[in-house]
């Protein structure tokens, strides 16, 4: 079995604010080894439940978080930006199933810690045909794309109920409990490392006896909008060949399979800024 282990760093255990995931900021440091030690856990849980393959996909900032010389030897890791699929680099190299470690809840999805989508100071909101969308189920539905279900997660309780949402069945990990988008109850990393290593062989055993949840698959070919969070980059993102711009914020696309989708977002996200 082959698994893709998928991970941002707003949901990582002890994070609450931005500082914490800033890689210019002091208390970065902390955080990225707070970072790859929810992706141990995780990494330890699929070993323990008999994944013998398995992937890594940094997926934060510039996707350099992640301490390559304390990751657990049986993972593999892939790091730098940007690379063909981004948050799920080496989806499409015969993955079954997907953890998802770090995620977060989409713009506006309160109460969330740091609840953004893909950009905090670009992106207002994202519809994949027309369903309202954050980096859980955009990734998500690439994964689906593959073929690969997201069967776990590790987040705040926003981004659980989130990925709930589109994924019915999966299981999740909630490492901190937020107020507001800066502030949380968060809990000792031994014990949020228990948590997400004891629910990873869960998650794996469910997968492997056919109970998880299925593959996010979105009809074809697919519609996005991007609400922008001012003018000038819509204006800019429509640029982009194919663009429709719908108004003052929004600009429309339309892609043949989520793959193209996934790239077309990107690159109209580049364009605004």
């Amino acid at each position: 079995m082959k698994l893709l282990i998928a991970c941002d760093m707003e949901g990582i255990t002890g994070v609450v604010n931005w500082d914490h995931v800033d890689p210019g900021h002091a208390e970065y440091p902390r955080f990225r080894r707070l970072m790859t030690g929810d992706v141990n856990a995780a990494v330890a849980g699929a070993a323990q439940a008999g994944v013998e393959d398995i992937l890594v996909a940094d997926g934060h900032h510039f996707a350099t978080n992640i301490l390559i010389e304390e990751l657990d030897p049986r993972a593999r890791l892939n790091s730098g930006s940007p690379s063909p699929f981004g948050m799920v680099q080496g989806i499409d190299t015969g993955i079954d199933a997907v953890f998802f470690i770090g995620y977060h809840a989409r713009m506006g999805n309160a109460p969330g810690v740091c609840d953004h989508t893909w950009s905090s100071t670009r992106v207002a909101n994202v519809w994949l045909n027309q369903r309202l969308i954050g980096e859980i189920g955009l990734n998500g539905s690439v994964c689906g794309h593959f073929g690969a279900p997201v069967v776990l997660i590790a987040g705040d309780q926003t981004a659980c109920a989130e990925a709930r949402d589109f994924f019915p069945g999966i299981e999740t990990v909630e490492v901190k409990k937020a107020s507001c988008r800066s502030a949380a109850e968060v809990l000792s990393p031994k014990v949020t490392a228990k948590m997400i290593q004891e629910t990873a062989v869960k998650a794996i055993q469910k997968f492997k006896a056919g109970q998880g949840p299925q593959p996010l698959k979105l009809t074809t070919p697919i519609t996005g909008v991007i609400e922008f969070r001012d003018s000038l980059q819509a204006e800019s993102a429509s640029r982009l060949p194919g663009a429709v711009r719908l108004d003052g914020r929004r600009v429309e696309f339309t892609a043949p399979d989520m793959a193209t989708a996934y790239r077309t977002f990107r690159c109209a996200v580049s364009l605004a800024g």
